[in-house]
């Protein structure tokens, strides 16, 4: 969900992004992977954008990875072979804090090839920054802030101001996403007002993937009564424990519940 909110933030308010991160509000369009792809890329993280001039190559990471170096100069390669006279900005950013050296690895060098790129701890990075775009306000939480509820508070504030309410309801429900990594659920919920989140593609994304797990749940959860009810019948009619685990698919220790559960049923 994390990469799907950075993906959609990025692509969106790409202005924004550009404006942070090249010092110009660039305009940027999505460059899809596939256009630079010879054989299968990894595109989860990865957003790519470009202009006629740039290609913005942005990775975000909720952890560090130690494949991100050859990543980038992966990437920067395939765009070269397409784009070869577009100029190329690749950042790394990371929104959970971490001690791993990884998350201080700006360069790929491999025999006499050397590849340089730019990595950023969002957690280094002055509030303010955020502040000062839509598109930015739902990494505020994750940057250099000593009271993260406030930010959170301030953020909150800066967003019911937006007039734009599809703009409004997608920063909105972004923000909640993000915050979670370093905030309390409940804490998110009292400060960002579930009205305004309703109609944005991000919160409706979290709706589709909570009842698929739901439906997934209940359907595991089906599977397994149904087991339980075979293994007790075959129980009452006395059969072996191995015979019944290799037939319903339960494990010993629940088999052997079960047959508790009958022999003190009889007793009663």
């Amino acid at each position: 969900m994390f990469d799907n909110v950075c993906k959609f933030l990025a692509e969106s308010f790409s202005a924004d992004f550009a404006s942070w991160l090249l010092g110009e509000p660039v305009t940027l369009t999505e460059l899809s992977p596939s256009e630079l792809s010879l054989e299968p890329i990894r595109a989860d993280a990865l957003i790519l954008l470009q202009s006629d001039q740039l290609v913005l190559h942005l990775e975000f990471q909720t952890l560090p990875k130690a494949e991100i170096p050859f990543r980038m100069i992966d990437y920067r390669l395939r765009v070269y072979r397409r784009f070869p006279h577009k100029r190329v900005s690749q950042v790394v950013i990371y929104l959970k804090p971490s001690d791993s050296d990884l998350v201080y690895q700006t360069e790929f060098v491999l025999e006499n090839s050397f590849h340089r790129f730019e990595v950023i701890r969002l957690w280094e990075q002055p509030t303010e920054v955020f502040l000062k775009f839509p598109g930015l306000l739902p990494f505020a939480t994750l940057s250099q802030t000593e009271d993260k509820t406030q930010t959170l508070e301030q953020v909150a504030q800066i967003i019911e101001a937006i007039q734009d309410t599809k703009i409004r309801s997608n920063v909105a429900a972004s923000t909640a996403v993000l915050a979670g990594l370093v905030l309390n659920k409940d804490l998110i919920k009292k400060i960002l007002r579930s009205d305004i989140m309703r109609e944005s593609v991000i919160y409706q994304d979290i709706l589709q993937e909570g009842q698929a797990k739901g439906l997934e749940q209940g359907i595991e959860q089906g599977i397994e009564q149904k087991a339980q009810e075979i293994a007790i019948k075959m129980i009452h009619k006395g059969i072996d424990i191995e015979v019944i685990v290799d037939v319903t698919g339960l494990t010993i220790e629940q088999v052997q519940q079960l047959q508790a559960k009958a022999s003190n049923n009889q007793a009663e």
